[in-house]
């Protein structure tokens, strides 16, 4: 399982939640009552999804993409603000996505968890909001994005994301029904990891990047090397994943294996 500390903007102006690089007609707001059909249908299509009747938060994810036409996704759970677990990717392109947020720290999982907001885009149209995450996420053929915070009452939990490698955007009863499968997701995460109910959440800050012990052991062993900083060597860290098209963890793993970036 991969941890990395969520990073995260700036709150908005006066603390409001503000819905980023959304569409006209964009997903019900925080707090609107959810449809009960949406909510019966989304747990009939998982119920139907599961082996020999085993419902599990990939089970959910999978028949939230297929019921919603879109090509690949992933759910990320947060914990205390800042530590960050990629719970499910429905295949390898949906985490390699995933990794990107993670790499470049930014992306719609990061806004839609920070702002407690739905977060619709055109990748084509959103490089000037995550410059970085939009080159990796097109690299895989993604082209639009919803993503969704993952809530229960005022747990904030996480964020699930939805990819498309077409322009098409989502329709208005698609949000309504990814709404209530974000809430039936947000629910066998807490089931999946009871440990998120005991976790307190923190006000969103800026601050250096934290990430896996295994990432904080290679950007120690670049810090004796080259005479770094921790937060220098970290940084050196995600520029060569950025840099290399490959995921943090593999990076760190190499340098733990060979003492060097190279």
């Amino acid at each position: 399982m991969q941890y990395a500390r969520m990073p995260v903007p700036a709150p908005a102006p006066g603390g409001e939640c503000v819905p980023l690089l959304q569409v006209p007609g964009a997903c019900p707001s925080e707090g609107q009552p959810m449809n009960p059909e949406d909510h019966d249908a989304a747990w009939r299509r998982i119920g139907a999804a599961g082996i020999s009747g085993s419902v599990t938060l990939s089970t959910a994810c999978r028949a939230c993409v297929e019921d919603l036409e879109a090509d690949f996704g992933g759910a990320t759970l947060v914990t205390t603000g800042e530590l960050r677990l990629l719970a499910c990717a429905t295949n390898e392109r949906a985490r390699a996505v995933e990794d990107a947020q993670l790499v470049t720290g930014e992306g719609p999982c990061t806004d839609a968890y920070v702002h407690h907001q739905p977060v619709e885009a055109d990748l084509h149209q959103a490089e000037d909001r995550w410059p970085a995450f939009v080159a990796l996420a097109c690299d895989q053929g993604v082209r639009r994005v919803l993503a969704l915070p993952l809530a229960i009452g005022n747990l904030l939990i996480g964020a699930m994301d939805l990819y498309r490698c077409t322009p098409d955007p989502f329709t208005a009863a698609q949000k309504d029904r990814a709404a209530a499968y974000a809430r039936i997701v947000a629910l066998l995460a807490l089931d999946e990891h009871p440990y998120l109910i005991a976790t307190h959440s923190r006000p969103a800050q800026r601050g250096p990047q934290g990430y896996p012990p295994t990432v904080h052991t290679a950007a120690g062993i670049l810090a004796a090397k080259y005479e770094l900083t921790p937060d220098d060597a970290l940084a050196r860290l995600r520029a060569h994943s950025f840099r290399h098209n490959q995921p943090l963890l593999r990076t760190a793993e190499h340098v733990l294996d060979h003492h060097s970036l190279d």
